[in-house]
């Protein structure tokens, strides 16, 4: 299970928006994420990288799997988890109750 982010949704929005406005000050993408990273106090310029990725696959500008298809996802396998045990206990339950009425 992944842990926490230790950086709210709030600050990572507003550094995605200050990243995406700040780019054409910078004369590489990499540069504009480095000194917005650290006048925001991110440790991991490599998190706000990601960060601006997902933001761009979240607006359409670049291909990959949305946040919310990602949370379906997520969710999906979870459900699939539940049932596969649920269905191995009503199989060792039928197998029980089989044995039993012979």
């Amino acid at each position: 299970m992944a842990r926490p982010s230790k950086y709210s949704a709030e600050l990572r929005e507003r550094a995605v928006r200050m990243v995406m406005e700040s780019r054409r000050d910078y004369p590489h993408e990499a540069a504009a994420i480095r000194s917005v990273a650290s006048k925001l106090g991110i440790t991991s310029p490599e998190s706000l990288r990601k960060w601006v990725r997902q933001a761009e696959v979240d607006g359409g500008t670049r291909p990959g799997k949305t946040s919310e298809e990602i949370a379906e996802i997520k969710n999906l396998k979870k459900e699939v988890a539940e049932l596969r045990r649920a269905n191995e206990i009503l199989k060792a339950a039928s197998a029980f109750f089989a044995s039993m009425s012979k």
